[in-house]
């Protein structure tokens, strides 16, 4: 796949963004789902009660409708999260709504949370679930409200309800920018609410089987003020682990890019140093008492890195993909072990956190 890739990369580039983006999950799914691949012992993480074959996996965003589940596994990811996904179908923002900055190594997306609603995802979930050989993999489902809900809150409880039998985690995303009002759920009352009422909508769906671990996203764009009410809510009301982060509405002055004006959010490598010390400050403030995904600028194993010294156990990318392709995760995986080997430390758990503290006051 990742020699096509190469191969086919000026025409992918050519095609409008959100036109390649389709072919490239057709083209997934289109394959036959393969064995796992093989993968160092010494990259195997546990987190949320699961087990990870490696430390990277595929963010939110990409295999929005749930169309590519094991062609996404079959990249050598450790994991991937599909969505996000909204109760009802919506069509999301208008086109054009996704634009690559390819100077920036960066895009702007205001897709809008564009789903084919909860039941779809969820039949094609247990589809895959029913046939044999094709439930591997830690596979993820991000979580939206739908945009002229009068109870997003509920909005959340009737995804979990529905989903959370059929997945590894779920994402509680009030983080996207693209959603009017929807950021404001990361104040600390309305949080609060929104995560009590998902939880138990959790336990309902799981009974007394096994609970999936629910995880909370954010965005970059929070004070420290912000992000201790955050903290606070997570630790208290039993959220599995945070994602840090997602896109930014800033525009930093180094864009080049002639669509860094457009409206959405942004990602890539221009979010990668303001994500990794928000990733940093939240580590700090939860001193182990739940793992953190680190999001926001990965694009090789260097990156992926500093993101596990800032206190990730896990990391998530997708724009770097846009431009290097799917081989990416196999070149990360192949440099984080080349690390350890050269290093000594006897896995990925020993680097997470090392360097925290640098990095939340601003070092590089």
């Amino acid at each position: 796949m990742a020699g096509l890739f190469d191969l086919a990369r000026p025409l992918i580039h050519a095609l409008d963004p959100e036109t390649a983006h389709k072919l490239t999950v057709a083209a997934l799914a289109a394959l036959p789902p393969g064995k796992p691949a093989a993968h160092d012992p010494r990259l195997a993480v546990n987190a949320f009660g699961l087990a990870f074959p490696n430390p990277v996996g595929l963010a939110a965003g990409f295999d929005k409708h749930a169309e590519a589940i094991d062609g996404c596994l079959g990249l050598g990811v450790g994991f991937t999260e599909i969505g996000g996904v909204t109760p009802l179908p919506q069509p999301g923002s208008a086109r054009p709504r996704v634009f690559r900055l390819t100077e920036d190594q960066a895009v702007i997306n205001r897709y809008g949370l564009n789903s084919v609603g909860v039941d779809v995802v969820a039949g094609r979930l247990a589809a895959r679930r029913g046939r044999a050989g094709g439930s591997g993999g830690i596979v993820g489902v991000n979580l939206g409200a739908n945009k002229e809900s009068a109870d997003r809150a509920g909005d959340y409880a009737v995804l979990a309800e529905k989903l959370a039998p059929l997945c590894d985690f779920l994402t509680i995303n009030v983080s996207s920018p693209n959603t009017p009002g929807l950021r404001d759920l990361q104040g600390e009352a309305a949080l609060d609410a929104l995560i009590v009422r998902t939880l138990a909508a959790r336990d309902k769906a799981c009974g007394a089987g096994r609970l999936t671990p629910v995880l909370l996203k954010i965005a970059p764009d929070l004070t420290e003020i912000d992000l201790d009410g955050i903290v606070t809510v997570a630790l208290r009301r039993g959220i599995a682990g945070l994602i840090v982060s997602n896109t930014t509405l800033d525009r930093p002055a180094s864009l080049r890019s002639p669509h860094r004006g457009e409206t959405g959010g942004l990602s890539g490598r221009p979010v990668f140093a303001r994500s990794t010390r928000l990733l940093a400050q939240a580590a700090i403030r939860i001193e182990g008492r739940m793992p953190l995904i680190g999001v926001g600028g990965v694009e090789d194993w260097r990156s992926a890195l500093a993101k596990i010294e800032a206190g990730a156990s896990l990391v998530q990318l997708y724009t770097a993909m846009i431009y290097k392709g799917p081989g990416l995760f196999g070149e990360i995986t192949t440099g984080l072990v080349a690390h350890l080997a050269r290093t000594g430390a006897p896995d990925m758990a020993a680097l997470v956190g090392s360097r925290m503290t640098a990095i939340a006051a601003g070092e590089p």
